[in-house]
Protein backbone atom coordinates (compact mmCIF):
# COMPACT_ATOMS: atom_id res chain seq x y z
CA UNK A 1 0.00 0.00 0.00
CA UNK A 2 3.11 2.22 0.75
CA UNK A 3 4.85 1.87 -2.70
CA UNK A 4 0.95 2.30 -4.01
CA UNK A 5 0.93 5.88 -2.24
CA UNK A 6 4.21 6.81 -3.36
CA UNK A 7 3.85 6.03 -6.91
CA UNK A 8 0.96 8.00 -6.72
CA UNK A 9 3.23 10.56 -5.52
CA UNK A 10 5.44 10.53 -8.00
CA UNK A 11 3.51 10.95 -11.20
CA UNK A 12 1.65 14.35 -9.15
CA UNK A 13 5.00 15.81 -8.41
CA UNK A 14 5.82 15.18 -11.73
CA UNK A 15 2.65 16.78 -13.59
CA UNK A 16 3.15 20.33 -12.80
CA UNK A 17 -0.25 21.70 -14.22
CA UNK A 18 -3.13 19.57 -13.79
CA UNK A 19 -4.66 18.47 -17.42
CA UNK A 20 -7.72 19.82 -18.20
CA UNK A 21 -7.66 18.25 -21.32
CA UNK A 22 -7.05 15.22 -23.69
CA UNK A 23 -4.05 17.00 -25.00
CA UNK A 24 -2.77 17.91 -21.62
CA UNK A 25 -3.28 14.67 -20.05
CA UNK A 26 -1.37 13.14 -22.74
CA UNK A 27 1.09 15.38 -22.36
CA UNK A 28 1.57 14.73 -18.83
CA UNK A 29 1.57 10.72 -19.41
CA UNK A 30 4.40 11.32 -21.69
CA UNK A 31 5.92 13.61 -19.11
CA UNK A 32 5.87 11.00 -16.34
CA UNK A 33 7.34 8.23 -19.06
CA UNK A 34 10.24 10.34 -19.51
CA UNK A 35 10.80 10.42 -15.91
CA UNK A 36 11.03 6.98 -15.10
CA UNK A 37 7.24 6.32 -13.66
CA UNK A 38 6.61 3.50 -16.24
CA UNK A 39 7.81 2.24 -19.17
CA UNK A 40 6.84 2.59 -23.27
CA UNK A 41 4.31 -0.47 -23.50
CA UNK A 42 2.39 0.73 -20.51
CA UNK A 43 2.14 4.71 -21.98
CA UNK A 44 0.71 2.75 -25.06
CA UNK A 45 -1.90 1.10 -23.27
CA UNK A 46 -2.95 4.56 -21.85
CA UNK A 47 -2.98 5.88 -24.59
CA UNK A 48 -4.94 3.60 -26.24
CA UNK A 49 -7.77 3.36 -23.25
CA UNK A 50 -7.73 7.12 -24.10
CA UNK A 51 -8.36 6.78 -27.88
CA UNK A 52 -10.91 4.27 -27.69
CA UNK A 53 -12.96 6.67 -26.47
CA UNK A 54 -13.08 8.24 -29.91
CA UNK A 55 -13.04 4.96 -31.67
CA UNK A 56 -16.21 3.32 -33.19
CA UNK A 57 -17.10 -0.36 -34.30
CA UNK A 58 -16.95 0.59 -37.78
CA UNK A 59 -12.90 1.40 -37.28
CA UNK A 60 -12.31 -1.85 -36.43
CA UNK A 61 -14.63 -4.43 -37.31
CA UNK A 62 -14.26 -7.43 -39.86
CA UNK A 63 -16.39 -6.31 -43.73
CA UNK A 64 -19.10 -8.21 -43.97
CA UNK A 65 -17.30 -10.19 -46.87
CA UNK A 66 -14.53 -11.28 -45.14
CA UNK A 67 -16.33 -12.86 -42.35
CA UNK A 68 -16.01 -16.81 -42.21
CA UNK A 69 -19.37 -18.30 -41.92
CA UNK A 70 -21.39 -21.29 -41.10
CA UNK A 71 -25.08 -22.13 -43.09
CA UNK A 72 -27.20 -23.18 -41.11
CA UNK A 73 -27.74 -26.93 -42.80
CA UNK A 74 -24.11 -27.36 -43.25
CA UNK A 75 -23.03 -31.10 -42.58
CA UNK A 76 -20.91 -31.86 -39.47
CA UNK A 77 -18.28 -32.68 -41.67
CA UNK A 78 -18.13 -29.54 -43.60
CA UNK A 79 -18.28 -27.71 -40.57
CA UNK A 80 -15.12 -28.90 -39.07
CA UNK A 81 -13.53 -28.71 -42.20
CA UNK A 82 -14.48 -24.64 -41.91
CA UNK A 83 -13.50 -24.27 -38.22
CA UNK A 84 -10.16 -26.31 -38.61
CA UNK A 85 -9.22 -23.92 -41.72
CA UNK A 86 -10.15 -20.73 -40.14
CA UNK A 87 -8.76 -21.34 -36.88
CA UNK A 88 -11.89 -19.17 -35.10
CA UNK A 89 -14.04 -20.23 -32.03
CA UNK A 90 -17.00 -19.04 -32.90
CA UNK A 91 -18.96 -18.28 -35.65
CA UNK A 92 -21.61 -16.77 -37.37
CA UNK A 93 -24.63 -18.94 -38.62
CA UNK A 94 -26.45 -17.90 -41.71
CA UNK A 95 -29.87 -19.27 -43.30
CA UNK A 96 -30.44 -17.77 -46.79
CA UNK A 97 -27.54 -15.36 -47.11
CA UNK A 98 -25.46 -13.02 -44.78
CA UNK A 99 -27.87 -10.88 -44.17
CA UNK A 100 -29.78 -13.40 -42.76
CA UNK A 101 -28.15 -14.06 -39.75
CA UNK A 102 -29.49 -16.64 -37.25
CA UNK A 103 -26.88 -16.98 -34.37
CA UNK A 104 -23.31 -17.72 -32.65
CA UNK A 105 -22.04 -21.47 -32.86
CA UNK A 106 -19.01 -22.07 -30.94
CA UNK A 107 -16.61 -24.48 -32.27
CA UNK A 108 -16.30 -26.24 -28.81
CA UNK A 109 -20.27 -27.44 -29.02
CA UNK A 110 -19.48 -28.97 -31.85
CA UNK A 111 -16.57 -31.02 -29.98
CA UNK A 112 -18.75 -32.06 -27.33
CA UNK A 113 -21.17 -33.93 -30.31
CA UNK A 114 -18.77 -35.87 -31.67
CA UNK A 115 -17.33 -36.87 -27.82
CA UNK A 116 -20.93 -37.86 -27.03
CA UNK A 117 -21.06 -39.89 -30.35
CA UNK A 118 -24.30 -39.19 -30.86
CA UNK A 119 -26.30 -40.78 -34.08
CA UNK A 120 -28.39 -38.18 -34.27
CA UNK A 121 -28.38 -35.10 -37.37
CA UNK A 122 -26.98 -32.31 -36.13
CA UNK A 123 -29.19 -29.35 -35.26
CA UNK A 124 -27.96 -26.55 -35.26
CA UNK A 125 -30.58 -24.45 -33.99
CA UNK A 126 -30.44 -26.53 -30.60
CA UNK A 127 -26.85 -25.85 -30.61
CA UNK A 128 -26.22 -21.74 -31.23
CA UNK A 129 -26.33 -19.12 -29.01
CA UNK A 130 -28.15 -15.88 -29.92
CA UNK A 131 -26.01 -13.65 -31.92
CA UNK A 132 -26.21 -9.72 -30.39
CA UNK A 133 -26.80 -6.93 -32.86
CA UNK A 134 -24.94 -3.34 -32.67
CA UNK A 135 -24.16 -0.31 -35.23
CA UNK A 136 -21.39 0.99 -36.73
CA UNK A 137 -21.48 3.89 -34.85
CA UNK A 138 -20.76 2.52 -31.34
CA UNK A 139 -18.30 3.59 -29.55
CA UNK A 140 -15.67 1.05 -28.31
CA UNK A 141 -15.46 1.39 -24.84
CA UNK A 142 -19.87 1.42 -24.39
CA UNK A 143 -19.23 -2.22 -26.60
CA UNK A 144 -16.39 -3.49 -24.28
CA UNK A 145 -18.61 -2.39 -21.51
CA UNK A 146 -21.62 -4.45 -23.02
CA UNK A 147 -19.45 -7.11 -23.51
CA UNK A 148 -17.98 -7.74 -19.86
CA UNK A 149 -21.65 -7.03 -18.63
CA UNK A 150 -23.21 -9.63 -21.21
CA UNK A 151 -20.48 -11.85 -21.14
CA UNK A 152 -20.50 -12.20 -25.28
CA UNK A 153 -17.89 -12.07 -27.53
CA UNK A 154 -18.98 -11.46 -30.76
CA UNK A 155 -21.43 -9.13 -32.09
CA UNK A 156 -22.75 -8.34 -35.47
CA UNK A 157 -22.38 -4.65 -36.99
CA UNK A 158 -25.64 -3.53 -39.41
CA UNK A 159 -25.35 -0.68 -41.33
CA UNK A 160 -27.70 1.86 -41.30
CA UNK A 161 -30.59 -0.34 -43.89
CA UNK A 162 -30.40 -3.01 -41.32
CA UNK A 163 -27.99 -5.25 -43.75
CA UNK A 164 -24.86 -6.88 -42.07
CA UNK A 165 -22.32 -5.18 -42.57
CA UNK A 166 -19.31 -6.94 -40.47
CA UNK A 167 -18.43 -8.47 -37.09
CA UNK A 168 -16.54 -7.68 -34.28
CA UNK A 169 -15.27 -9.61 -31.44
CA UNK A 170 -14.22 -8.68 -27.67
CA UNK A 171 -10.20 -9.24 -28.86
CA UNK A 172 -10.72 -6.79 -31.57
CA UNK A 173 -11.56 -4.46 -28.96
CA UNK A 174 -9.17 -5.10 -26.31
CA UNK A 175 -6.28 -4.81 -28.88
CA UNK A 176 -7.09 -1.37 -29.14
CA UNK A 177 -5.75 -1.05 -25.99
CA UNK A 178 -3.21 -4.04 -25.58
CA UNK A 179 -1.83 -4.46 -28.37
CA UNK A 180 -1.86 -7.48 -30.44
CA UNK A 181 -2.98 -10.95 -28.95
CA UNK A 182 -1.08 -13.94 -29.62
CA UNK A 183 -2.93 -16.20 -32.31
CA UNK A 184 -2.66 -18.82 -34.74
CA UNK A 185 -0.96 -16.42 -37.13
CA UNK A 186 1.66 -15.43 -34.57
CA UNK A 187 5.46 -16.05 -36.01
CA UNK A 188 9.02 -15.34 -34.99
CA UNK A 189 9.30 -11.69 -35.49
CA UNK A 190 13.12 -12.61 -37.12
CA UNK A 191 11.67 -14.59 -39.36
CA UNK A 192 10.03 -12.35 -42.53
CA UNK A 193 8.74 -15.64 -44.21
CA UNK A 194 7.12 -18.31 -43.03
CA UNK A 195 5.79 -21.21 -45.16
CA UNK A 196 2.57 -23.31 -43.72
CA UNK A 197 1.39 -26.47 -44.63
CA UNK A 198 -1.19 -24.87 -47.00
CA UNK A 199 0.79 -23.57 -49.29
CA UNK A 200 0.29 -19.73 -48.40
CA UNK A 201 3.29 -17.77 -46.59
CA UNK A 202 2.67 -15.70 -43.40
CA UNK A 203 5.05 -12.93 -43.88
CA UNK A 204 6.07 -9.86 -41.90
CA UNK A 205 5.02 -6.74 -43.69
CA UNK A 206 8.18 -4.90 -42.99
CA UNK A 207 10.10 -8.36 -45.17
CA UNK A 208 12.39 -6.32 -47.81
CA UNK A 209 11.20 -6.14 -51.26
CA UNK A 210 14.29 -7.77 -52.23
CA UNK A 211 14.25 -10.51 -49.50
CA UNK A 212 10.43 -11.36 -50.97
CA UNK A 213 11.80 -11.04 -54.77
CA UNK A 214 14.48 -13.66 -53.83
CA UNK A 215 12.17 -15.94 -51.69
CA UNK A 216 9.07 -15.75 -54.53
CA UNK A 217 11.52 -15.66 -57.82
CA UNK A 218 9.18 -12.34 -58.46
CA UNK A 219 10.47 -8.78 -59.96
CA UNK A 220 9.09 -6.27 -57.50
CA UNK A 221 10.54 -3.06 -58.09
CA UNK A 222 12.46 -1.64 -54.61
CA UNK A 223 13.08 1.81 -56.39
CA UNK A 224 10.34 3.54 -54.61
CA UNK A 225 10.07 1.43 -51.33
CA UNK A 226 12.04 -1.05 -49.72
CA UNK A 227 9.20 -3.31 -47.91
CA UNK A 228 5.86 -5.15 -49.00
CA UNK A 229 4.30 -2.86 -46.48
CA UNK A 230 4.82 0.11 -48.78
CA UNK A 231 4.46 -1.35 -51.77
CA UNK A 232 0.81 -3.18 -50.58
CA UNK A 233 -0.44 0.43 -49.20
CA UNK A 234 0.43 1.91 -52.84
CA UNK A 235 -1.56 -0.68 -53.96
CA UNK A 236 -4.44 -0.27 -52.06
CA UNK A 237 -4.57 3.29 -51.64
CA UNK A 238 -5.56 3.61 -48.15
CA UNK A 239 -4.66 1.60 -44.74
CA UNK A 240 -6.50 -1.43 -45.50
CA UNK A 241 -8.40 -3.10 -42.47
CA UNK A 242 -7.85 -6.65 -41.42
CA UNK A 243 -9.16 -9.47 -43.94
CA UNK A 244 -8.53 -6.97 -46.70
CA UNK A 245 -7.06 -8.56 -50.14
CA UNK A 246 -5.33 -7.53 -52.59
CA UNK A 247 -3.84 -9.26 -56.12
CA UNK A 248 -0.45 -8.19 -57.77
CA UNK A 249 1.56 -10.08 -60.10
CA UNK A 250 -0.43 -13.28 -59.63
CA UNK A 251 0.01 -13.35 -55.30
CA UNK A 252 -2.85 -12.87 -53.08
CA UNK A 253 -2.24 -10.54 -50.06
CA UNK A 254 -4.42 -10.98 -47.49
CA UNK A 255 -4.43 -8.42 -44.29
CA UNK A 256 -4.03 -10.31 -41.42
CA UNK A 257 -2.77 -7.72 -38.51
CA UNK A 258 -3.09 -4.22 -38.78
CA UNK A 259 -3.45 -1.15 -36.47
CA UNK A 260 -4.20 2.44 -36.82
CA UNK A 261 -1.23 3.53 -38.40
CA UNK A 262 0.63 0.60 -40.32
CA UNK A 263 0.29 -2.64 -41.98
CA UNK A 264 1.40 -5.77 -39.52
CA UNK A 265 1.32 -9.47 -40.89
CA UNK A 266 -0.08 -10.74 -43.85
CA UNK A 267 -0.77 -14.04 -45.64
CA UNK A 268 0.90 -14.59 -49.18
CA UNK A 269 -0.87 -17.36 -51.44
CA UNK A 270 -0.27 -17.21 -55.64
CA UNK A 271 -2.98 -17.34 -57.36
Amino acid sequence: MNFIKNWLYRIRRNLSVEPRTKEQLLNSLHNAKRHNLFNAETLGMLEGALQMSEQHVRDVMIPRSHMVVLEIHDSPENLVKIIVESGHSRFPVIGDNRDDIQGIFLAKDLLDYYTKGSDAQLDMRDMMRPAIFIPESKRLNVLLREFRASRNHMAIIVDEYSGVAGLVTIEDVIEQIIGDIDDEHDIDDQVFINPRKDGSCIILALTPIKEFNEYFKTDFSDEEFDTISGLLLQAFGHLPKRGEKIELNSFNFEVIRTDSRRINLLRVKSC
